[in-house]
């Protein structure tokens, strides 16, 4: 299954860039690829930079990783109540609140990227589990239409956005 497949009811249109960014890639295949590729990419950036803002109040480097882990761990969350169709809309979530209380800063590199791969481990075993039937179920997020497969996608979107801020931005 490809992001082309996706029709856009099955997302909020706050979503389209990270659908978009996902490409045309199979969702089982590039949830394992692309969180290979961004370790490798965070293991090259110098160790000076993990502090770094490029402006006031902007997040860290492994703020962003923190980030990543907590959204991950949302969707996935989002996507299991979805696919067992619980029909109860599900809330949103402050990511300025959460960064801001996860003391990202304080934690070391190698423990971030560790995290974030046992995550995402959890997340491609969740997402193999689903049906055909499953991934097409949708609910409510945010007060936004989503289905599960959508949901795949928009995780492998949102890390590959960070990963763009992050060349742009921070190096």
């Amino acid at each position: 299954m490809t992001s082309s497949e996706l029709n856009k009811t099955e997302y909020a249109p706050y979503f389209e860039g990270y659908v978009q960014a996902a490409k045309q890639a199979d969702l089982i295949e590039e949830l394992e690829i692309c969180l290979h590729d961004f370790i490798r990419f965070v293991q090259n950036i110098p160790m000076d930079k993990f502090d770094y803002r490029y402006a006031e109040g902007k997040w860290t480097i492994k703020e962003i990783i923190q980030h990543l882990i907590d959204t991950e761990r949302i969707f996935a969350y989002r996507a299991l109540r979805i696919s067992r169709n619980d029909q109860t809309p599900l809330p949103g979530f402050e990511e300025n609140d959460y960064v801001a209380n996860s003391n990202a800063n304080e934690r070391n590199l190698q423990g971030l990227l560790t995290e974030m791969a046992v995550v995402r481990q959890a997340t491609l075993s969740l997402f193999k589990s689903f049906s055909k039937e499953q991934l097409l179920r949708t609910g409510i997020a945010s007060n936004n239409a989503v289905s599960v497969r959508a949901i795949g996608f928009i995780t492998i979107g949102h890390q590959k956005h960070h990963q763009q801020i992050y060349q742009e931005r921070y190096l």
